[in-house]
C-alpha cells in the first residue's frame, strides 16, 4: 500500500478504482455532464466515463463555466467519487467544493495508475495497486 500525502481541496472521504488522464481536462465541452464520458476528441481517455471512480490528473483547464459542468455531473449522479491533481486551479477546486466531491492536491499523480484502488481521507491518499488487488 502506498500512501501520499497532498493539500485538502474539498475535505472528504472516497474509494475506489482510480481513472488516470496524462493531460489536463478542460469540463466545459470536454465532459458530458448528463453521462460522465469525455467528450474532448483530442483527449487520451475520449470516450471513457469519470462517473464512480476516483479522477486522477494533472489539472483543469477552460473556461470557468467548468466548475458549473462538475455540479452538472454530481446533480445527474455522473460525477467522480473523488478527484485528486498534482495542481489544482480555480475552476476544477470551486467545481468541487460546490458539488461536495473530495478533492486534494499537490499529490505525486505518477505514482497512481488506472485500475489501481485508491483511498482519499482528507489529505490522505492510500493506492493499491491493481496488480496486488488482484
Amino acid at each position: 500500500m502506498l500512501i501520499l500525502t497532498g493539500r485538502i481541496i474539498r475535505s472528504g472521504r472516497a474509494e475506489g478504482e482510480a481513472l488516470v488522464s496524462p493531460a489536463p481536462i478542460g469540463f466545459l465541452g470536454g465532459v458530458d455532464p448528463d453521462t460522465g464520458v469525455i467528450l474532448d476528441p483530442d483527449h487520451p481517455l475520449k470516450g471513457q466515463s469519470i462517473a464512480g471512480r476516483v479522477l486522477v490528473f494533472p489539472h483543469g483547464k477552460g473556461s470557468t463555466v467548468g466548475s458549473y459542468t462538475i455540479l452538472r455531473l454530481a446533480r445527474s449522479g455522473a460525477a467522480p467519487l473523488a478527484m485528486i491533481n498534482s495542481s489544482s486551479e480555480a475552476i476544477t477546486a470551486v467545481g468541487a467544493i460546490i458539488a461536495d466531491i473530495p478533492m486534494v492536491d499537490q499529490i505525486d499523480i505518477s505514482q497512481i495508475h488506472t485500475g489501481d484502488h485508491v483511498w482519499v481521507d482528507g489529505d490522505k491518499v492510500e493506492v493499491e495497486p491493481a496488480q496486488a488487488a488482484a
